[in-house]
């Protein structure tokens, strides 16, 4: 008697996985990680139970970790390669250099429609769940942007005491203004906007963060610092 043969398992289907991966990115950009259920994820995607993200990513902690690396290792690229030109012209001549690096990959990011919400996406996660995000990046998706501090320390003209504070200061005004830019992008793709629209927009926010790191201290400042 001859036995039926084995079934052989369905290859994972890439346009599944992308299909929920789309969805969760906005969901999260939206609500935050903590607001979305995985059946919110499941059916945003299309998808009609829960095992189609479980077949795919095993946990929503591991399409979360997914995630962050997706964006992040074509953020480290494109960094990485302004670094390597600018290290090729002697390195960074003004701060205004290190900024350009720092912001304008993720201006780029928020362009392609492919990446739309992880902007705010990291940036929720950043503010609410640091730790699950650096694990994420596991000190190699964010190598460039470690670089760029490092630079960006070395050539501000202020106590180190304050510079350390502006350097997170630029960080958190850098993520939220981006992160508005590209909710804006998501609901004004197809009107304009007295804002966003300018085309000195981009130049006029890398004004502001540049200034956020160079701006001279008041004497009040200066004085309670030396206090």
């Amino acid at each position: 008697m001859s036995s039926k043969p084995r079934a052989v398992p369905r290859a994972p289907s890439l346009q599944t996985k992308n299909q929920i991966k789309e969805a969760a990115q906005m969901l999260f950009a939206r609500h935050g990680v903590e607001g979305v259920t995985v059946q919110q994820i499941v059916a945003a995607a299309g998808q009609r139970n829960n095992a189609a993200l479980h077949y795919h990513f095993g946990s929503k902690e591991e399409l979360i970790r997914q995630l962050i690396v997706d964006g992040a290792e074509v953020l480290e690229g494109r960094r990485q390669d302004m670094l390597q030109a600018m290290e090729a012209r002697g390195g960074p001549t003004s701060i205004r250099e290190v900024v350009l690096i720092l912001v304008m990959p993720v201006v780029e990011l928020a362009d392609d429609p492919r990446w739309r919400g992880y902007i705010r996406f990291t940036s929720n996660l950043q503010a609410s769940d640091r730790e699950t995000l650096r694990a994420a990046l596991n000190n190699k998706w964010n190598a460039g942007y470690v670089t760029c501090f490092a630079h960006l320390k070395q050539m501000i003209p202020l106590p180190a005491e304050l510079v350390e504070q502006r350097l997170t200061v630029f960080a958190i005004y850098a993520n939220a203004i981006l992160s508005a830019r590209e909710e804006a992008l998501e609901k004004l793709r197809s009107k304009k906007n007295r804002l966003w629209d300018k085309r000195y927009t981009i130049e006029n926010i890398l004004d502001t963060l540049e200034a956020t790191l160079v701006c001279v201290p008041s004497a009040k400042t200066m004085s309670m610092l030396d206090d």
